[in-house]
């Protein structure tokens, strides 16, 4: 067995909030269990010194020692007296304790946690809380759970910038969840959508259906908030110019929108709902006479109104793939495959 002494990084606290983070001798006790996890320490390996630890960490000795009586407790380290310690097993993965930090609940999340949750080892567990767009909310579940989790799955659905309060997680430990935060430092995973990307694809994708309607109007829903990443209207509008066809942004939904020969795209089911009650007062048929697409698909879009015609990404997909990732301990950053799926709306 190998009996070589090795030297440890050091051990970093959280940059963006130091004293908000595990405390120093649970971080050299993280140190020394993922670099077992990583296979950087092998059994019967010599760790340094405590007064060696001690003096790279800029710690006391009594930290270090109380790191390494947790780990000899746990039988991770064995002691030899006049000699130092060594790595005595190498059977450390703990079992996964996960907090997800949603947006708001809504039917595809369902289906998007059913897949991720199955996706985790039995032992897994998985704790889920809803920000509701709520920055405060956002900030205060996430620092009053630091370091109660060794995983943290998290949705950044918001208008401002909330990086500062994201990178309060350890890259290590962060999984983001349907968007990237393109300023956001370190080596965390993520599952993310191209929103720009996806939109523009689906449009074209569609375009030939798009063609037989005189423009597309866009609802943004902002009488009561929905939340659409400025990517996606971004992606909007440069398919209007690219094609040279009439896409129009509005605010919220009203029943004077709803004219023949026009199509629409809701991302807010409510105006789903009351597109589809005033194409049925108007006499107008769906799909022929007016178009009709939405954001986001659910299983009640298969369904109503003869099929729906939606662009989403696969939200089982991102699911199955962010599991894997927790369960692998993994830090990728994977876009997730979504576009057009066509039905009988448009």
């Amino acid at each position: 067995m190998p009996d070589s002494l090795v030297d440890l990084p050091t051990a970093q606290p959280n940059a963006a909030q130091p004293d908000a983070a595990q405390p120093k001798y649970q971080q050299l006790i993280e140190t020394i269990l993922v670099g077992i996890e990583q296979g950087t320490l092998e059994l019967g390996q010599q760790l340094p010194s405590i007064n060696e630890w001690a003096s790279n960490q800029g710690v006391a000795k009594v930290t270090v020692a109380k790191a390494y009586e947790d780990l000899r407790q746990r039988g991770v380290v064995r002691s030899q007296h006049g000699k130092g310690f060594y790595v005595a097993s190498t059977n450390v993965r703990t079992s996964l304790n996960v907090l997800m930090i949603f947006d708001t609940l809504n039917a595809y999340k369902e289906t998007l946690y059913d897949e991720l949750k199955a996706a985790l080892p039995a032992d897994a567990s998985l704790s889920v809380f809803f920000h509701h767009y709520n920055p405060s909310v956002f900030e205060s579940l996430i620092r009053n759970n630091l370091g109660r989790y060794n995983a943290y799955v998290v949705m950044p659905h918001f208008d401002n910038d909330v990086t500062d309060t994201v990178a309060l997680i350890p890259a290590d430990k962060l999984l983001l969840l349907d968007q990237l935060l393109p300023n956001l430092p370190g080596d965390y995973s993520a599952v993310y959508q191209d929103f720009e990307q996806d939109i523009y694809q689906a449009l074209t994708a569609a375009f030939e259906q798009l063609k037989l309607y005189s423009s597309l109007t866009l609802v943004q829903s902002k009488d009561r908030f929905q939340y659409i990443p400025a990517a996606t209207l971004a992606g909007f509008q440069q398919f209007g110019q690219d094609h040279n066809f009439p896409c129009h942004i509005v605010d919220s939904y009203s029943d004077a929108l709803v004219r023949a020969g026009e199509a629409f795209l809701f991302f807010a089911d409510r105006d789903l709902v009351s597109f589809l009650k005033q194409v049925d007062r108007l006499g107008l048929r769906l799909g022929q006479e007016v178009g009709l697409l939405s954001y986001d698909d659910t299983p009640m879009k298969e369904i109503l109104a003869g099929g729906i015609s939606v662009i989403s990404t696969d939200f089982a997909q991102m699911g199955q793939t962010a599991g894997r990732l927790l369960t692998s301990r993994q830090r990728e950053k994977i876009a997730n495959p979504g576009g057009l799926i066509r039905r009988n709306s448009l």
